[in-house]
């Protein structure tokens, strides 16, 4: 796996197995005989074989930066330098999960970088700019591990840093990815009425489909209530399966 390091497994993790995130300890190899360095390694032909439903960490369990939303919400400002800003982690299941400090210098396109501290930890990442062919400029993240460049970085639980996605290679999935057909559907949903809620200023819990949001395109709200009828249809059919199961019939 190039690229590639270990998550660690001294503490107690959250991984996802089935459509249900449990908690247990970490079972992998302390080594891998490979000779891997601090930051980690590649892994050994026996974890690659392992199950990967039972021993893929979920990365929404963990922490991730986003340099477009970070600077949608003013922690960073594209060609300047706006100082220190504390900003916080939030868990849709356990709240908050971690809190820390953020400033980024991204006055100089060629030397920019963004800091980020959380209790002991600190972490400096590079910042790279590119042109855009209508002008102006489109900034990533580089990775430290695969030296890719990134909207998003992730720091899942055990990583000692935050790396691409593809850093991890099969040590991580994504939640929905361990859920079936209804779930997924369930999850979906959930995820767009939490955007357009959060786009609109409306509270989440009064609405299955939250009204178009100011200034939002009817067309986009359109695309968006498309999608929702989509879900609603995959969640009806389940249900109708459920119910032709438990009378003892056959749905086609």
């Amino acid at each position: 796996m190039r690229g590639g390091e270990r998550l660690a497994t001294d503490k107690r993790q959250s991984w996802v197995y089935g459509a249900e995130t449990c908690s247990l300890y970490a079972a992998l190899l302390s080594s891998n005989g490979e000779g891997e360095d601090a930051e980690g390694g590649l892994l050994s032909e026996k974890e690659r074989r392992m199950s990967r439903s039972r021993l893929r960490v979920c990365l929404q369990d963990g922490l991730k930066l986003n340099i477009n939303r970070l600077a949608r919400n003013s922690f960073i400002k594209f060609g300047s330098n706006i100082g220190v800003k504390g900003i916080a982690w939030n868990h849709s299941y356990w709240g908050e999960i971690a809190r820390g400090l953020i400033s980024a210098d991204m006055t100089d396109a060629h030397r920019a970088w963004l800091n980020v501290e959380i209790g002991d930890f600190a972490q400096r990442i590079t910042l790279v700019a590119r042109c855009r062919h209508f002008g102006g400029h489109q900034w990533f993240f580089l990775c430290p591990a695969t030296h890719r460049l990134a909207t998003v970085l992730w720091k899942p639980p055990g990583a000692r840093r935050f790396c691409s996605r593809q850093t991890w290679g099969r040590q991580v999935a994504y939640a929905s990815q361990f859920l079936d057909r209804d779930s997924r559907a369930h999850y979906a949903r959930s995820k767009l009425n939490g955007r357009l809620s959060l786009i609109g200023g409306f509270d989440p819990e009064d609405w299955d489909f939250p009204p178009k949001p100011k200034w939002m395109r009817w067309k986009t709200y359109g695309r968006y209530e498309t999608r929702f009828e989509r879900y609603e249809a995959i969640l009806d059919q389940g249900c109708a399966a459920l119910v032709a199961k438990l009378m003892g019939q056959k749905v086609l």
